[in-house]
């Protein structure tokens, strides 16, 4: 076109055409440039399309109205290290989480602030933990873990995570109210069992926050736990393995069974200590004493029994962005 234009106009050149049209382009957006700054920036901010799909925000293309929306999810102004309240006056970054984790604990908080709860007092956590241990002992048992725990004074909540999120479960407080949340992202029965022990020793220590990214994987050897250098989730990581299962009975099953794990053996074992198989074979999988594909038809799924039950975002549920 320039090329024409110039032929039309013949004190004129191809070239200054095509700087004017320049000059054009970039007058017209000049107008837009604090726009396209302004939902660079809430883009960065959160993971917002899917958090759109799961409506915990409208969907609108009103950067003001979406700006808005991301406050009051978030119950902040937006920076780039979002403020967790964990306790009265006291906040926490959550600097070593991507946008999608972070979108995930400010949900998991948002529905429990919706729980009522009876008072929480540590003197009862004990006998908290002995309950809790009897109902990993069958699958269909895990439907009493959400009203076990508010008989305690604890809230739990299940948010499925949104994509690109590797968060297993959370442990935080809401004042004087501590909260239990969970993923579900394996849905196995020692997996679940874990995580949901790992956060309450969380509780019972009395730590403020815990997020658990990678806290259990599945590999090709079986399941992993993740092995950290922090002192509060080694602690955390060894106080669940135990309220499960006593290390001191695992070993000495291992020293006496040891290699030919025979699915009779764990079953037996599993009587005998009045817990469900699978969370013996997760051990197992753990400490590298059997491998991925070995007796997997015991590790049985919970999911579906957790999610009817328990206040629940996700796998097709859906709830207003406020919740109540």
């Amino acid at each position: 076109m320039a090329v024409a234009l110039s032929a039309v106009f013949q004190a004129t050149t191809p070239s200054q055409w095509l700087q004017w049209d320049a000059t054009y382009r970039l007058s017209v957006l000049e107008h837009d440039s604090g726009d396209i700054s302004k939902r660079a920036r809430l883009y960065e901010s959160a993971p917002i399309r899917d958090m759109q799909k799961r409506g915990w925000i409208k969907e609108t293309n009103d950067l003001a109205e979406l700006e808005r929306d991301l406050e009051s999810f978030f119950g902040c102004t937006l920076d780039d290290d979002l403020v967790f309240p964990v306790a009265a006056h006291r906040t926490i970054k959550l600097s070593d989480l991507n946008s999608a984790e972070k979108a995930w604990c400010f949900r998991a908080r948002q529905m429990a602030t919706a729980l009522p709860a009876a008072p929480f007092s540590s003197e009862r956590l004990e006998s908290a933990e002995k309950k809790l241990r009897r109902l990993a002992a069958f699958p269909k048992e895990a439907r009493h873990l959400p009203n076990l725990l508010a008989e305690f004074g604890i809230c739990f909540v299940v948010v499925e995570p949104l994509p690109g999120a590797r968060i297993d479960g959370a442990a935080f407080w809401i004042g004087e109210k501590p909260v239990i949340a969970v993923s579900i992202r394996y849905d196995r029965m020692d997996a679940f069992w874990y995580t949901v022990m790992h956060e309450f020793a969380h509780i019972r220590n009395g730590d403020a926050i815990s997020i658990d990214t990678d806290l259990v994987s599945e590999t090709g050897k079986g399941i992993a736990v993740k092995l950290v250098e922090d002192e509060a989730e080694r602690k955390a990581n060894e106080q669940a393995a135990s309220s499960l299962i006593p290390q001191e009975e695992i070993e000495s099953f291992i020293r006496r069974v040891g290699p030919l794990y025979s699915k009779n053996r764990i079953v037996q074992l599993a009587h005998r200590l009045k817990i469900h198989p699978g969370i013996i074979v997760g051990q197992l999988q753990h400490r590298g004493e059997i491998g991925y594909n070995a007796h997997r038809e015991l590790l049985v799924k919970v999911k579906g029994i957790v999610i009817d039950v328990a206040l629940t975002d996700g796998w097709g549920r859906s709830m207003t962005p406020g919740l109540l």
